[in-house]
């Protein structure tokens, strides 16, 4: 649940880097911090607790420049406290990480006995120690960096500074999401394009493995073979206006009322106005030569696959298998040979319906995405997308995403249905319209 932002600019970054970590205090954390180049080095300010003991550090200590990133942690490796906070330091390097180092003992020892003195109990601040292991072997800010991630095992998300490169950030993905995104005379490094809504909406999603130089005024993006590639340039569908409260009490409660307006948006996107049947895109083939379903998800997700269960099966004919993500990647199933498989996924990103999904694409199964966000490697490696029109759910507890989940698909069940001549046209029309 830990966020991240980093701002490449030619203004000061730390209050816009406070700014962003508070769009992403709905994920929950238990501390936070920043890290900004100022012409002298790279100075930090890290606090426990909620975002405003960060802001209390730096009124009564003030720290600013061009280059800066910015982290709330939830605590894995150590506990959360003010040294366990990110950003890490080491020498001249300073890093922020989501996600776990599977490997870090080993490249702890390692670094020990390279003469590296570790001054916190997480996995993360090994990134750090190898980065700076590597610039005092000669290599130069970006080679150390690439290095540094070639020996990482586990996932995550990087964001790093060199004290002598005041004007860019290095990033890499693997497991985590990140994006780049894109402004005027700035760049922006985040976890999501929520947390750079208030700077931009024009965004570049690091693929699995991709590795990013992120400078003033442009990003140079390698693969996990370090070949330079080219990704596509988004607008994202957030804004900073519907990331605000407005006048509720808290995001559960906003997103709560925003259930009608989510359900009538999801719904009206899978009708044909023409016919008034339902449209299924390109999952609608799909769905219709399966001879058997899994449907995979997790939390409350996984709840929507197991009453879609029901609908595909009283309405197609389609036996229907469901199972948690969670577990359906630490073994070895057995998958149909004429089957196609539901990824269910509020933000296309969940690492184990992720990894889950990988499977199966290497299988040779079909693969469909139930899911929100069209730009998240769900929607990008899947077959067919079919979204959910909920909008952004910042609330922890889910609300209009599982009503616009149950909406999908309850129209792809209608859909299947009248496809394999289950349902006529008369009963599916009777059927949606009960539903709206």
């Amino acid at each position: 649940m830990c966020g991240i932002v980093g701002i490449v600019s030619n203004r000061p970054v730390s209050a816009r880097l406070v700014e962003g970590l508070t769009r992403l205090e709905y994920r929950g954390y238990d501390s936070a911090g920043i890290a900004v180049v100022n012409g002298q080095g790279i100075v930090r300010r890290r606090a426990p607790g909620k975002i405003i003991n960060l802001q209390h550090e730096l009124d009564d200590a003030p720290i600013d420049g061009t280059c800066g990133i910015a982290h709330t942690r939830w605590a894995t490796h150590g506990r959360p406290n003010t040294e366990n906070a990110h950003p890490h330091q080491a020498g001249n390097v300073a890093i922020v990480h989501n996600g776990i180092i599977e490997n870090f003992k080993l490249l702890r020892e390692e670094l020990a006995q390279n003469g590296h003195v570790f001054a916190t109990q997480t996995d993360s601040e090994v990134i750090a120690h190898l980065i700076q292991h590597y610039l005092d072997k000669g290599l130069d800010a970006e080679d150390a960096f690439m290095a540094c991630v070639a020996r990482l095992e586990g996932a995550y998300a990087v964001a790093a500074l060199v004290g002598d490169q005041n004007q860019t950030v290095y990033a890499a993905r693997h497991g985590s999401p990140l994006v780049v995104g894109f402004g005027e005379g700035e760049m922006f490094v985040g976890s999501d394009a929520f947390a750079l809504a208030p700077f931009t909406k024009r965004v570049l999603y690091l693929e699995e493995g991709d590795s990013a130089v992120v400078s003033i005024d442009k990003v140079c993006v390698r693969d996990k073979t370090g070949t330079p590639v080219t990704r596509d340039i988004m607008t994202a569908s957030i804004s900073a206006v519907m990331a605000e409260k407005g006048n509720y009490r808290h995001f559960m409660e906003k997103e709560i009322h925003e259930q009608p307006e989510a359900l009538a948006r999801t719904m009206a996107a899978y009708i044909d106005p023409e016919n008034d049947m339902p449209t299924l895109g390109k999952a609608a083939p799909l769905l219709a030569e399966a001879d058997r379903l899994i449907a995979i998800a997790c939390g409350t997700a996984y709840l929507a696959a197991s009453v879609a269960k029901y609908w595909f099966e009283g309405l197609a004919g389609v036996h229907v298998e469901t199972d948690i993500a969670s577990e359906f990647r630490y073994r070895t199933p057995a998958l149909p040979k004429n089957g196609a498989a539901l990824f269910i996924s509020q933000s296309g990103e969940t690492a184990d319906t992720l990894a889950a999904m990988r499977y199966c694409n290497q299988a040779g199964m079909s693969t469909i995405g139930v899911l929100n966000a069209p730009e998240s490697s769900i929607a990008r490696e899947t077959h067919a997308v079919m979204r959910t029109l909920a909008g952004p759910e910042i609330g922890v507890a889910s609300t209009k995403a599982f009503t616009a989940q149950l909406a999908v698909l309850a129209m792809s069940a209608l859909g299947t249905a009248q496809a394999r001549g289950c349902l006529n046209d008369d009963q599916v029309k009777r059927s949606h319209q009960g539903l709206e």
